[in-house]
């Protein structure tokens, strides 16, 4: 029987298999006319849920977790957008028992990752919480993939107004705020609002999972 070992972000990083199914997933998303959802946004992820929980305080080997889930939540999209957050769950479980990560450890990144979308998702764990905020954090204009804007839909124009997103914690006032600055020329506020509130009450129930109080920002003003 293999030892176990302790899996790294280095180890998935260059990881041939997995960068594959990330790359893979990216190409069926822009395919079918989303956002980015690649080797970015994973990475971009991966190093939001790791902040989060080591500003919280949290043991390293959590934060790491935290990092390992965000990195490899959206691989199931290489197979088909509904349903991914299952399928990653158990591509993560294949490629983390080929890696020797202990069981224990497997099963809270399989959680993690079969958690992370709403309407279903539930923040069952720290590392869950950090993965869905980190997730949802993630809106810029370097996500859109549509090279016209002639022919952006809301998603395009709601990415590409976005011109900062920041995740602040705050862990001795327990706080977790998302600060946006949006280029109201593109696209509105209320915009935002009508595909993302959804989100937005998710990060508020996992921030609140965290023992925090979740805020949004945008363009100074506190909306949440």
């Amino acid at each position: 029987m293999a030892m176990e070992s302790a899996v790294t972000m280095r180890d998935l990083i260059g990881d041939a298999e997995l960068v594959t199914y990330l790359r893979s997933a990216n190409a069926m998303m822009s395919a079918l006319g989303y956002t980015e959802h690649g080797e970015r946004h994973a990475n971009l992820t991966a190093n939001i849920a790791h902040n989060i929980l080591e500003r919280l305080g949290y043991p390293e080997r959590q934060t790491q977790l935290a990092a390992i889930a965000g990195f490899m939540h959206d691989a199931g999209n290489l197979i088909h957008r509904d349903n991914h957050t299952l399928s990653g769950a158990l591509l993560a479980r294949a490629i983390l028992l080929r890696l020797h990560m202990p069981f224990d450890e497997i099963a809270l990144v399989m959680g993690a990752v079969g958690n992370h979308e709403e309407p279903i998702g539930v923040a069952v764990n720290p590392i869950a919480a950090a993965v869905i905020i980190a997730d949802k954090a993630d809106v810029h204009s370097s996500r859109v993939q549509n090279p016209d804007p002639k022919t952006f839909d809301i998603h395009d124009r709601v990415n590409y107004a976005a011109q900062r997103s920041f995740v602040r914690v705050d862990g001795e006032a327990k706080t977790i705020t998302l600060d946006l600055e949006i280029d109201t020329t593109v696209s509105s506020v209320s915009e935002y609002f009508e595909i993302f509130l959804g989100r937005m009450l998710m990060c508020r129930r996992a921030a609140q999972a965290l023992e925090c109080q979740f805020a949004l920002v945008i363009n100074g003003n506190r909306l949440m």
